[in-house]
């Protein structure tokens, strides 16, 4: 049997999904007829029910994926595909605390509490209120969210919260941020960011060279399906590509001795160079005397 408040998939012979909650007395009504709540409850998912019209429909349990694509957005919301390379990443689960910063529409804060269950600890913070009261509402309809505090916050002002975990910022400068980011988690931290733009990513990893930021990953994730056909396997006409670059950190303490003793090649001489070109630039103190003036 299927409970009421369930989120509940049903997918018609021509391929349509639509993603309802049952409620007990409100039938689904669909160009293909009705289904009546109460044949749906004494039902189980992976059944098929016919409908008023007699048209044979399928009734699957909602997953992660399908309540994530179902949810409402009022912004860019982050794909699938990257969520759930993003919470590996970060380390989402049970007795974890995940800090992240400008939920939006809140698709991986719903990620992010669905891993971290019971016992762990999700906090969010967002700067827009009407952004927030949609992660609100999101979190709801997705089942998700008691373990999730949302925060109407910039964190230019720093985080809501210290020793977390892992922290992400989804935000357009992450790199005036990096300061607060470090305040708000342990040593050994995981830290995430998603950009849009290869110069965005640039002015982050520069801003990472100064403080304790190791083992820096780029990536994006391209997701290509394949016609599920025996006889005729071969890729689908279109796929699902770039989306955004996710760069990945840990925290991790500065050691000369063991900067010292990594083999580089030449190419990594050179940037090594050009790091500690920049380093020594910003730790010049600027003069500030006034020019001579003209005889």
């Amino acid at each position: 049997m299927i409970p009421y408040g369930s989120l509940v998939v049903y997918v018609t012979p021509g391929g349509r999904r639509y993603l309802k909650r049952l409620t007990e007395n409100q039938d689904w009504h669909s160009n293909d007829g009705i289904l009546p709540a109460a044949r749906v409850a004494a039902a189980d998912f992976g059944s098929v029910l016919y409908t008023s019209q007699d048209v044979p429909v399928q009734v699957l349990e909602a997953t992660l994926h399908d309540r994530l694509t179902g949810l409402k957005r009022q912004t860019q919301i982050i794909y699938p595909k990257d969520i759930a390379y993003i919470c590996l990443r970060l380390g989402a689960g049970p007795g974890r605390t995940i800090a992240e910063a400008g939920c939006g529409s809140g698709s991986l804060t719903t990620a992010l509490s669905w891993f971290c269950g019971p016992t762990g600890r999700v906090v969010s913070h967002e700067a827009r209120p009407e952004f927030l009261a949609l992660a609100r509402r999101n979190l709801e309809w997705a089942g998700v969210g008691a373990n999730v505090e949302l925060h109407q916050r910039d964190v230019a002002e720093g985080f809501a919260v210290s020793g977390a975990d892992a922290l992400f910022l989804d935000v357009r400068t992450p790199w005036e941020y990096l300061d607060q980011a470090v305040a708000a988690v342990r040593p050994g931290a995981a830290f995430g960011f998603l950009l849009p733009t290869t110069d965005q990513v640039s002015r982050l990893l520069l801003g990472m060279e100064s403080g304790p930021f190791a083992h820096v990953e780029v990536c994006e994730i391209l997701v290509r399906h394949w016609k599920p056909v025996a006889d005729r396997l071969r890729p689908e006409d279109r796929m699902n590509a770039h989306t955004g670059f996710l760069v990945f950190a840990r925290w991790q303490e500065h050691n000369e001795d063991f900067a010292a003793r990594r083999p580089l090649g030449t190419r990594e001489r050179k940037q090594e160079a050009a790091r500690q070109a920049r380093q020594d630039m910003a730790d010049t103190p600027a003069d500030d005397s006034p020019a001579p003036a003209d005889a």
